[in-house]
């Protein structure tokens, strides 16, 4: 057995809130820059000539690497964690209510029952990833601006700080701008949290039951990959809808309609793909990272509170 084995008794919702928050924080560690490689190949294009937002004059990214590279080039290492702060708190808010929560709510929607169809499993997704988003959403904003903003040429920044962000963007288009994007990103989250947790759970059983695998390490890590591939496909034009409109400036979409349908017009459908390959090495690998450090300490938290609880 690799890891830690099975717990004895199944994980509780509080071990599974916490576990989930932290685990995906350690996963935004590991895979942030593959993060901001993506928010920048997706708004390239948006508005060539904006220094303070996007991509500034002249800086064309060139696939995952070649943004990195030129990032760190032009901006310096650093730039590749621009708005870290505000992904960890998004991430302990948004993933420990998506995830930590998923398991409770299939099981009230089922009140209790072993068995749980697709349907069920769709249902929760959806709903512990609106939840999430209604909860997360200012997070979400500030870090996506920060990572969109170039810091090359004498550009002056949007934000000088996380806390910055929030007052700034509070000031100037009101507790609204906060909660900007909203509708797509609940509708990204939907998408995103049904493919990614129902995909999951379902190459996990399906794996336990036809395979010689066991749950542990080798299962995990296949299930998540499985997952994150699935993931990326289907939420894609969603996810970069949302990041076109939440970096935008004010007034510059009046809707996320809007938003997809200028995409579309003036870039053609391939616009709706941009940053495909980032996402998918950072929605795999962050899916790899994430779940498999959830299922590890779960079982850490569950032995640590039995050991506890049932001194020697």
């Amino acid at each position: 057995m690799v890891g830690f084995g099975p717990a004895d008794l199944p994980p509780t919702a509080a071990v599974k809130f916490v576990g989930a928050g932290t685990a995906a924080c350690i996963a935004d560690l590991v895979t942030f820059p593959l993060d901001t490689a993506k928010v920048r190949l997706q708004i390239q294009g948006e508005a060539k000539g904006r220094s303070n937002g996007g991509p500034v004059k002249g800086v064309q990214y060139r696939g995952v690497f070649g943004t990195i590279t030129t990032m760190v080039r032009t901006e310096g290492a650093r730039s590749l964690y621009s708005g870290l702060v505000a992904g960890l708190q998004r991430q302990m808010s948004f993933a420990s209510v998506r995830i930590g929560l998923y398991d409770s709510v299939k099981q009230f929607y089922t009140k209790g029952s072993e068995h749980v169809g697709i349907g069920t499993r769709l249902l929760a997704g959806c709903t512990t990833g609106a939840m999430a988003v209604a909860l997360a959403q200012p997070t979400d904003v500030v870090k996506v601006r920060f990572q969109a903003q170039v810091g090359c040429g004498g550009a002056t920044k949007r934000y000088q700080g996380t806390m910055d962000a929030y007052r700034t963007i509070a000031r100037e288009e009101g507790i609204r701008g906060l909660w900007k994007g909203m509708g797509p990103n609940i509708a990204r989250n939907a998408i995103v949290n049904c493919t990614e947790l129902v995909t999951y759970d379902l190459i996990k059983d399906a794996l336990l039951r036809s395979t010689p695998m066991t749950d542990d390490l080798p299962c995990h890590f296949t299930s998540a990959f499985g997952a994150g591939f699935c993931t990326t496909v289907i939420a894609s034009p969603v996810d970069v809808v949302k990041t076109r409109y939440m970096n935008s400036s004010h007034g510059q979409y009046s809707s996320a309609v809007n938003c997809a349908l200028s995409m579309l017009f003036k870039e053609g459908p391939m616009a709706f793909y941009k940053g495909f390959m980032p996402s998918f090495l950072r929605l795999g690998s962050w899916n790899v990272v994430m779940f498999v450090t959830y299922e590890q300490l779960k079982r850490a938290m569950m032995m640590a509170r039995n050991n506890y609880a049932s001194p020697l």
